[in-house]
């Protein structure tokens, strides 16, 4: 017979994709947990994960069983913030974000709500920003932030954090580096250091230029911002970041920021959550942690 706790364990591991790492937020041991998953699966006679090695990944079978039953899980834990005392929380929040923003503005957040709740368990997962809109959809996650243009969508709340300033930036030995002035013409051979194509401001990044009528840039493609900036730092090309990834960089002297704007870029760090899902004691209490550190300025 289907059991909460088996559900409750699901959904953890859903949003971890890792029996380890699951059973360390639900203060199980891995054992434990791989047999309440194959117990559940043994009952609803379909595969809810597939195992790739030492890598999980839910079936289709498991995102559509995800979808329906966070309802559920969601309608127990109000029932539960009903009968016990919200300054003393305890439950589990499941956030994702692409890897700069994991990196470079949540780790505040992250430090000022676990001060704040300390029995919550709080689980992280970077996810691609092209992907994350989709983990709310299919219950993977509670809150995501994402680096994109104005947002607008009709199933997800949507609530734009601060803007991010992107430049260009090159090593101090760079042809372009001690220019005062930049005109488009400067960059016709250049090498750019950029994301990966499917990437909301690279896009709009080839936007700007393509506009221009440059055709004549090679681009290197990478897959996360530190790679691209120890590629810049070494003079292999220039790199196009946001600023706050470069901050230390720029204050060392390893990178300077050439003199030049990108034309109609409005990327901001927004945050998201689905429109139907309860708002939990701790997703508002996550929330407004977020609002406080990245809006107001408070605990950085």
């Amino acid at each position: 017979m289907m059991e909460l706790r088996q559900l409750n364990t699901f959904r953890t591991v859903a949003s971890t994709l890792n029996f380890s790492r699951a059973a360390e937020a639900l203060s199980y041991v891995p054992s434990n947990v791989t047999m309440q998953i194959k117990a559940l699966e043994d009952e609803l006679g379909v595969r809810l994960f597939d195992r790739l090695g030492k890598q999980l990944a839910l079936t289709p079978e498991g995102k559509r069983f995800l979808t329906h039953i966070q309802s559920v899980l969601d309608k127990l834990d109000e029932a539960r913030s009903v009968v016990h005392d919200n300054e003393n929380l305890n439950g589990t929040l499941t956030i994702s974000a692409n890897e700069v923003l994991c990196a470079y503005r949540l780790p505040v957040v992250f430090r000022l709500f676990r001060l704040r709740q300390p029995r919550v368990r709080l689980i992280f997962r970077s996810v691609p920003n092209q992907q994350l809109k989709q983990t709310l959809f299919e219950g993977a996650a509670d809150v995501v932030f994402m680096l994109d243009e104005p947002i607008r969508s009709t199933g997800l709340a949507v609530e734009p954090l601060l803007e991010e300033t992107f430049c260009l930036f090159a090593a101090p030995d760079h042809p372009l580096a001690n220019r005062t002035e930049l005109q488009l013409e400067d960059f016709h051979g250049e090498v750019f250091l950029t994301n990966e194509k499917g990437c909301t401001y690279r896009t709009m990044f080839d936007r700007s230029f393509e506009k221009e009528g440059i055709d004549s840039i090679t681009y290197l493609e990478f897959q996360n911002a530190e790679a691209i900036k120890q590629c810049a730092i070494t003079g292999i090309g220039i790199a196009f970041l946001p600023e706050i990834v470069t901050k230390a960089e720029v204050e060392r002297g390893e990178l300077v920021a050439l003199p030049w704007q990108i034309p109609d870029l409005h990327v901001y760090t927004q945050m998201l959550w689905h429109k139907d899902k309860w708002l939990s004691p701790i997703m508002l209490s996550f929330i407004e942690a977020a609002r406080e550190v990245l809006v107001q300025g408070r605990g950085i």
